[in-house]
């Protein structure tokens, strides 16, 4: 999707045991979620890209003949990816990149990127995208449903007290990212309440776009036909996507939700 658009990715590092994989190039998320399921597996660890992998990246664009750059980073509050593109930027001592804080992640992160790519391709300029993209963050939404809360408590992304409701027999919770920070937004009992909750907090308001993600979660090609058909979309205009190695250790397999941008109020 990414090369589609004519977008650079940097990827952040995930690392089972010993062994450090940059995500989605050294690491698939195929090949990711095999291993997290694994009998006897290393619980994975993620690790923020380096202000080096940035500058490479700012520089390959601009000897490729880039005017200006515009970086959208994971959360700031999620990740110190954020903090190593403004290294980069201090370092080169380039005006002309602009770093833009998703204060979300996953594909959350992935429609800015692709609203972007969008504006850019339509002759916008950099500053006119970022000013844009900060007009669109109220209209930002992801929810997911987990199987447990057990794997954003080791991942350090929620406290033990907060994760302690995961125990609960037969409780689902529904997450969020609020203002840059994972919440919980529901805790319904049971699979299929958990499903019907997530589709009313998804279709509280008109969808613009939306991208259906999930961890090796059953039937999620029906659960994303149900989300187009009561959003009144086109199903073919909602893509189904793995979530991949930087952010699946944190929300473990089973998982699955939408990211959405709605049309603006």
């Amino acid at each position: 999707m990414a090369a589609a658009a004519g977008i650079r990715v940097v990827p952040l590092i995930v690392s089972f045991g010993q062994q450090d994989y940059l995500a989605g190039t050294e690491m698939t998320t195929e090949v990711f979620w095999q291993r997290l399921t694994e009998p006897g597996a290393p619980f994975p660890k993620t690790a923020a890209c380096s202000p080096s992998a940035f500058q490479s990246a700012f520089r390959d664009q601009f000897e490729a003949g880039a005017e200006a750059v515009v970086c959208v980073t994971v959360g700031s509050k999620l990740s110190a990816t954020h903090r190593s593109a403004l290294i980069a930027r201090e370092t080169m001592s380039e005006p002309r990149i602009h770093i833009f804080d998703s204060a979300t992640a996953s594909m959350s992160q992935g429609l800015y990127v692709l609203l972007a790519a969008e504006l850019a391709a339509s002759g916008a300029n950099a500053e006119a995208i970022v000013a844009e993209l900060e007009r669109r963050r109220p209209d930002s939404r992801l929810y997911a449903v987990l199987e447990t809360l057990e794997y954003l408590r080791r991942g350090g992304r929620l406290s033990g007290p907060q994760a302690a409701i995961g125990s609960v027999l037969s409780v689902k919770p529904i997450i969020t990212v609020d203002d840059g920070a994972v919440e919980t937004a529901d805790k319904p009992r049971t699979r299929g309440k958990a499903r019907e909750r997530l589709l009313e907090l998804l279709t509280a308001r008109p969808i613009e776009r939306a991208v259906v993600i999930h961890g090796m979660a059953a039937d999620i090609d029906a659960f994303a036909r149900e989300l187009a058909a009561r959003a009144g979309l086109d199903a073919a205009s909602i893509p189904v996507t793995m979530i991949g190695p930087a952010v699946g250790p944190h929300l473990g397999p089973g998982v699955y939700g939408a990211c959405l941008i709605y049309r603006p109020a």
